[in-house]
């Protein structure tokens, strides 16, 4: 199970941080011409009735589209953004180490993105290659409803490894309208009509000055989306009988190992979701990768999982930004967090052989045969059985062998779909309102591709 979600958002509170974000560049507005590119380029990418609105930025096209300051657009069979010559040089103190380093820097910002649906909560997520050396940051800024800007945000400060910096999220993040929690952009008061109406995100890649060592972004966007608030979801009707052959690994084997990454296996459900589906297509760490891990443990690479997944503020290896960003560090992988609006549409993923790992919470009463209850655990849906039920791999079992579960259709979507619920005191809590990973191949198949856009990922 996952650790207590107690850094991340809370569904329709107002709490205001105190202090603003910090930045460690800077750039100036998106030029008009940006914004015009935007205008011509930017996908449908919102179906008809949901809440969510995804935007992602991978095409070269997308790339040349956006505001450069020392980065250049890099075509070829996966177009990205690369440093080309640096804007600049920053010193950076690492929290975490206290370590101050000095740096070269570049940057790219999106064109401003209006989602159609005014939001609530934003959450980015980024696939990029950081070879030692290097490591970037994501940041949002953008415009409420009512005309006025917020700061510039921090999203994400992130490596694929950990010798350079320690991937972090930074707390403390406010303007009195809007938070930071963790990973997600989020309205205080969400009952006062105030909503995010456009937003920009904006990349900065750093490397050690004098080399020609460069991180490059495929891949960067976000999900935005009007929470509902809701306590349950009308039920959808089954519509596929078909299950993945995605492999196994239990969180709970790995208790004890290496509580560094937040309590060992105990809080391991995301990276092992994570790594069950990076698996599935087809990828792994090297034997080189594994060779930090104690050999007497059982499936290393679970671990390994946890480490490069794990954010040094969080204290913790949940951040879903970043297990993204591990699963696209893979070769040509893709990778985002959305949310999705029923089980029908994981019934149009796993029809195209695409797995999803989703985030839910629940009293132990209110998912059969679990045996346990969370406020918030990741599990990954690996299909349906002929009468609709979800096929789960929970990590949040004793043993690989006992990892796959059939759960009641009807209560496995009440407690991912939900918005509000009430916790075993009887107190109103959050939900996580269908929030999910989707992993896929840097080039799908055409079943793929159209499948992806049917729940509104290009």
């Amino acid at each position: 199970m996952a650790r207590p979600a107690s850094r991340r958002t809370v569904l329709g509170a107002a709490i205001a941080a105190a202090a603003t974000a910090g930045t460690l560049s800077s750039a100036g507005p998106a030029a008009a011409a940006a914004a015009d590119c935007e205008t011509r380029t930017a996908p449908r990418a919102r179906r008809s009735g949901t809440f969510v609105d995804n935007r992602f930025w991978s095409s070269y096209t997308d790339w040349r589209c956006g505001e450069r300051a020392g980065t250049a657009a890099v075509a070829g069979r996966r177009p990205g953004v690369a440093i080309a010559t640096p804007a600049g040089t920053t010193d950076y103190t690492d929290p975490h180490t206290g370590t101050t380093s000095h740096w070269e820097y570049a940057t790219w910002t999106s064109p401003p993105h209006r989602p159609s649906v005014p939001a609530t909560e934003v959450i980015a997520s980024w696939n990029a290659q950081t070879p030692a050396g290097t490591w970037i940051q994501v940041e949002l800024n953008g415009e409420y409803s009512d005309g006025s800007a917020t700061p510039w945000f921090v999203m994400g400060r992130w490596a694929a490894g950990d010798k350079d910096i320690r991937r972090t999220s930074v707390d403390d993040q406010g303007d009195g309208r809007a938070s930071i929690w963790t990973d997600t952009f989020s309205v205080d008061d969400a009952a006062s009509g105030l909503r995010l109406a456009t937003y920009r995100l904006r990349l900065t890649l750093y490397r050690r000055p004098g080399t020609r060592l460069t991180p490059t972004v495929w891949r960067l966007g976000a999900m935005a989306s009007d929470v509902p608030d809701r306590f349950g979801v009308p039920a959808s009707e089954p519509g596929l009988a078909r299950e993945l052959s995605v492999p196994r690994y239990s969180q709970n084997t790995h208790v004890g190992q290496y509580p560094e990454y937040d309590n060992g296996g105990e809080a391991w459900c995301s990276p092992t979701s994570s790594q069950m589906i990076i698996e599935y297509w087809g990828r792994k760490p090297s034997a080189d990768d594994l060779a930090w891990v104690n050999p007497d443990f059982d499936d290393p690479q679970v671990c390994h999982a946890a480490r490069h997944t794990f954010d040094h503020q969080y204290e913790g290896c949940g951040n879903w930004p970043f297990n993204a960003a591990y699963a696209a560090s893979y070769r040509d992988m893709s990778a985002v967090v959305t949310r999705l609006s029923s089980l029908t549409d994981l019934e149009t993923l796993i029809a195209a052989g695409i797995p999803a790992i989703t985030s839910q919470s629940f009293l132990k009463e209110e998912l059969t045969g679990a045996g346990y209850g969370t406020s918030g655990h990741l599990m990954t849906v690996i299909g349906f059985t002929a009468g609709g039920d979800v096929i789960a791999n929970d990590p949040a079992s004793p043993s690989n062998e006992a990892v796959r579960r059939v759960y009641k259709r009807a209560e496995w979507e009440k407690i991912w779909l939900r918005t509000k619920r009430y916790n075993a005191s009887g107190k109103v809590v959050s939900g996580t309102g269908g929030v999910c990973y989707l992993y896929w191949p840097a080039f799908p198949t055409p079943a793929q591709r159209k499948a992806l856009a049917a729940v509104g990922v290009r």
